[in-house]
């Protein structure tokens, strides 16, 4: 035990048991994310050293710097971490749940369902105020997640008719989108066309303010619920033998997993792949073990999307492509992998 540490809280509300080496490895992760943010910070159009960057926030910066990298450039940084942390920890917890390294929010549907009524928000509500988008895109993933546990339920709901139900409704929910492109005025279409690909452009402080609380506690309540999951991961009877409410526990993670998944489309567009690479990359590195898993997949999943933004903005300058083009572009080659390794087992 003593590779592990306790945390505990008080009166024993809580108790989580750590192992040190994933805990090493989720701060590092951590501190890799900070220096990725601190060089994104730095790179533009005007050029910023990262110690002039780390000069503007201790209080020594010049005025200008002070203006491009907290106005400009900060809440888009800080964006992409927060959605990239909230993309990895439904992927997380979906893979959790599913037993399976090919589930995440994306493939099964949930993503699908935040862009049905966010496409259907920016295409026939172009006159509501945008501070309405995440509403509707969270409305949406958790509408959709309620549709799928209700059609896989069975005298409970298996894993495997979660997965199956759940593609059925990725691929209804992009049909949906497509008839909804259509039949919208043509000036309306490029902007849902862009937002489908995943792009963090032109986000301010405003967006941050909106999806932060939303994301940071989303992700301690996922935290929390570590236990369930593992336990669910020895399967239905032996779940069901030690005591764990398994019906409920799922859809309490289902409803977080979709609760996540709103709060990241709402800004981020369909990020793509994010949600499937982070937690199998954190997992090669942990095991198989949720607790230490999700906390890391969110790191990782944080530097991905930063990274990916950080590309997107200055490979092309002055273009600024959309950053799901760079994750579809990782992204899809590692599916198939899975898919070529999982057929031979």
């Amino acid at each position: 035990m003593k590779s592990y540490a306790t945390l505990r809280g008080r009166k024993g509300t809580f108790s989580l048991l750590i192992h040190k080496r994933t805990l090493l490895l989720t701060l590092l992760f951590a501190l890799l994310v900070i220096a990725a943010a601190v060089v994104s910070l730095g790179i533009g159009e005007l050029k910023i050293h990262p110690v002039d960057v780390l000069k503007v926030f201790a209080g020594m910066g010049t005025e200008q710097n002070e203006i491009v990298v907290k106005q400009f450039r900060l809440p888009r940084v800080l964006v992409a971490i927060l959605v990239g942390a909230a993309l990895a920890a439904a992927g997380a917890i979906m893979q959790g749940i599913v037993r399976n390294p090919l589930a995440s929010p994306d493939i099964l549907g949930i993503t699908g369902g935040a862009s049905v009524t966010a496409v259907g928000f920016l295409l026939y509500f172009d006159t509501v105020s945008i501070k309405w988008l995440p509403p509707a895109a969270f409305a949406g993933a958790t509408l959709i997640t309620l549709v799928i546990y209700a059609l896989a339920w069975k005298k409970g709901v298996s894993s495997l008719r979660l997965v199956m139900i759940g593609v059925g409704m990725k691929i209804a929910a992009n049909a949906v989108i497509t008839i909804l492109i259509m039949f919208s005025p043509f000036i309306l279409q490029n902007k849902a066309t862009l937002w489908l690909t995943g792009s963090i452009y032109g986000v301010d402080w405003n967006d941050v303010q909106l999806i932060a609380p939303w994301i940071v506690i989303l992700l301690l309540l996922a935290l929390l619920m570590t236990r369930r999951v593992n336990v669910q991961q020895l399967g239905d009877e032996i779940a069901t033998g030690v005591g764990t409410r398994i019906q409920f526990d799922r859809f309490a993670l289902l409803v977080i997993c979709a609760a996540l998944t709103g709060a990241a489309v709402a800004v981020g567009g369909e990020i793509s792949f994010v949600a499937l690479l982070a937690p199998h990359i954190a997992k090669q590195m942990t095991g198989p073990s949720f607790g230490g898993a999700m906390p890391l997949s969110a790191c990782v999943g944080a530097l991905i999307v930063v990274v990916a933004d950080l590309i997107a903005r200055t490979a092309f300058s002055p273009i600024d492509v959309p950053v799901g083009v760079f994750t579809s572009a990782v992204g899809a080659p590692f599916f198939i992998y899975l898919l070529y390794r999982n057929r031979k087992r």
